[in-house]
């Protein structure tokens, strides 16, 4: 089929026929038909994977204030705290936000996602 458009070419006939340019279309057609429902369920799934991943983070981050300021509870407060601002969650004074990269510029996550934090430094998502 490639050849015999290139000869049709090369005689100086330009330009492709209706039912060659149907053919492309119904082609085009069926992969977009095909392609475009699993792509929403790739965007969902996005999502959810991003906040159990900054979930994960926001958890390491917490185990190594808690390691470096050698203590097992955060600061005094009403616990479990429910935010999505990391500087919101201290230990001795200390930020949280100062142990997580990628978060927005006022310390909250990028993601929005509201995590809870308890005194012992157990993060979920509630």
């Amino acid at each position: 089929m490639i050849r015999a458009i290139f000869e049709r070419l090369r005689r100086g006939e330009k330009g492709f026929t209706l039912i060659e340019l149907l053919v492309v279309v119904t082609v085009l057609g069926a992969l977009a038909g095909v392609a475009i429902p699993h792509f929403g369920k790739f965007i969902g799934h996005g999502e959810t994977e991003a906040a159990e991943t900054e979930l994960h983070n926001i958890h390491t981050a917490v185990m190594a204030l808690m390691a470096d300021q050698n203590i097992n509870l955060l600061d005094a407060g009403t616990y479990p705290i429910t935010t999505n601002d990391m500087d919101d969650i201290t230990l001795n004074g200390v930020p949280l936000s100062d142990y997580i990269t990628g978060l927005n510029d006022d310390g909250t996550v990028k993601s929005g996602t509201t995590y809870s934090f308890t005194r012992d430094g157990q993060v979920s998502i509630p």
